[in-house]
């Protein structure tokens, strides 16, 4: 078994054994409704607890794509150790677990386990989101571009302490793009 399956394979049973437990019994709510078509797209990772797979992660990007199934095709790419580092690919589905609010999906690595994902603070323009696991084991700050301000950064992780996340385990993700100019 090549290297990146061992990886990929032990991320996906690590989430899927963490998947159902909540931290101290507490529920973990979603944003009240999420619009999947305005969801879909580029989101780079801005700061994150990361899994063993992205410690090192330099300019992560989550893209993602509605399938006419429903599912949502997922590509999370990185560079691993420096923005020059080799480049990394992964390509999980996503499944809308709840359908009220399209806030709720189970990313699947690996058939049949499917991880937690909750869509837990999303501003209203679509332009910054948090995902977060009902045990409060990772966490992922994303928004549409490379950086977001220092005090939505500031408020995001106000909000994670207050949904009983460590905020001492969040680490800022590199991103470093050139711009056309």
């Amino acid at each position: 078994m090549s290297r990146s399956l061992k990886s990929l394979a032990a991320l996906a049973a690590l989430l899927l054994v963490n998947a159902c437990t909540e931290t101290g019994g507490r529920p973990m709510d979603t944003v009240d409704q999420v619009d999947l078509q305005r969801f879909m797209g580029d989101w780079y990772v801005i700061a994150n607890i990361p899994t063993f797979v992205e410690k090192g992660a330099h300019n992560a990007i989550e893209s993602y794509a509605l399938n006419p199934d429903g599912t949502i095709a997922t590509t999370f790419t990185f560079h691993k150790g420096a923005f020059d580092g080799p480049l990394k690919t992964y390509n999980p589905k996503g499944f809308v677990l709840d359908r009220e609010t399209n806030a709720h999906w189970g990313m699947q690595f690996i058939w049949p386990f499917k991880g937690d994902y909750r869509i837990v603070w999303l501003a209203p323009d679509y332009s910054v989101t948090v995902i977060g696991r009902a045990k409060r084991d990772y966490v992922w700050i994303m928004a549409r571009a490379p950086e977001i301000a220092p005090a939505t950064y500031r408020e995001i992780l106000a909000f994670l302490a207050g949904i009983g996340y460590d905020t001492e385990r969040i680490q800022r993700v590199p991103q470093q793009w050139e711009t056309a100019g």
